[in-house]
């Protein structure tokens, strides 16, 4: 099969996460981290960046969710990217004066990160990249790591309360990533089928995969156990993300390769839907 590479734009669009209670949730990627309720219909809130921004988040509230097994297929986080240092750092103190409680902080030579969940348990990642040119290569491989974040460093960079309120700004979808099954599995999908690049598979358990030289846009990991079922339907959590490939010519081979693969495909007007190996849906669109 001839190896495909995905246009060097090609991002994250968008999530679909399935909640018991969107007033929760509101409480946290409203208020907290700062998104706009662009619509609400039915079950269903969309959530944007900002008044004129193509949304980001859909929320589908299922009031009798359950929570989703451990040791399942599904969203490990999603990954909130800031503009800068700065932004994060707000992001990072309007938190910390909530009480809202943080799992982790790193520090990934491409990036500076801060993990915690939702109201739900869903992984939530918030970081800043640093510029492309510091970014750690040894033998032309992509070095990503886990250290210690200088956490008083980037606080400092809020400043004044004034500074903060004018830095304060909500982030978009970085990167997303996955507990999946079967590594060769996801990379046969991602890599092989999909077209992204595979920039680190040096870490146990994982694989990372981008396009545009990025360092991901997906993670893939087999932390639940090899051979994971996927979660109930009725489970909170990941029910749907978003690829942004810009290029309508290129969307369309991609959909043209995978039902020449035997894998279903729903054209849609905007692009098509699709599953991997582990069955998470995937909207594909320009």
């Amino acid at each position: 099969m001839q190896a495909m590479v995905l246009p060097s734009s090609t991002g994250i669009s968008s999530i679909t996460l399935q909640v018991p209670n969107v007033g929760e949730s509101l409480r946290f990627y409203r208020d907290l981290l700062g998104f706009v309720v662009k619509e609400v219909e039915g079950s269903r809130t969309t959530l944007s960046p900002g008044e004129h921004d193509a949304p980001v988040v859909f929320l589908i509230e299922k009031r009798n969710a359950i929570p989703r097994p451990p040791r399942t297929t599904g969203l490990f986080h999603v990954a909130f990217l800031f503009p800068g240092r700065k932004e994060l750092a707000v992001a990072f103190q309007r938190l910390y004066e909530h009480g809202w409680p943080f799992q982790g902080y790193a520090d990934h030579g491409v990036s500076e990160a801060l993990y915690l969940a939702d109201p739900h348990g869903n992984g939530i990642e918030l970081y800043a990249d640093r510029p492309r040119d510091q970014w750690p290569y040894r033998n032309g491989e992509l070095q990503m790591v886990t250290a210690p974040l200088d956490v008083d460093s980037l606080l400092a960079e809020t400043g004044t309360k004034e500074e903060a309120t004018l830095n304060a700004g909500s982030p978009r979808i970085g990167h997303i990533h996955l507990n999946v099954s079967d590594l060769g599995k996801a990379k046969r999908f991602y890599h092989d089928l999909l077209g992204f690049a595979v920039t680190q598979e040096t870490f146990p358990g994982a694989l990372f995969v981008a396009a545009g030289g990025y360092h991901h846009h997906l993670g893939l990991n087999v932390w639940n156990g090899r051979g994971a079922p996927g979660a109930p339907p009725e489970a909170i959590g990941l029910v749907q993300f978003g690829i942004q490939v810009p290029d309508n010519p290129f969307v369309r081979q991609l959909a043209g390769r995978f039902q020449g693969e035997g894998i279903p495909v729903e054209i849609q007007s905007n692009g098509f839907v699709t599953r991997d190996f582990d069955g998470i849906s995937i909207i594909i669109h320009p």
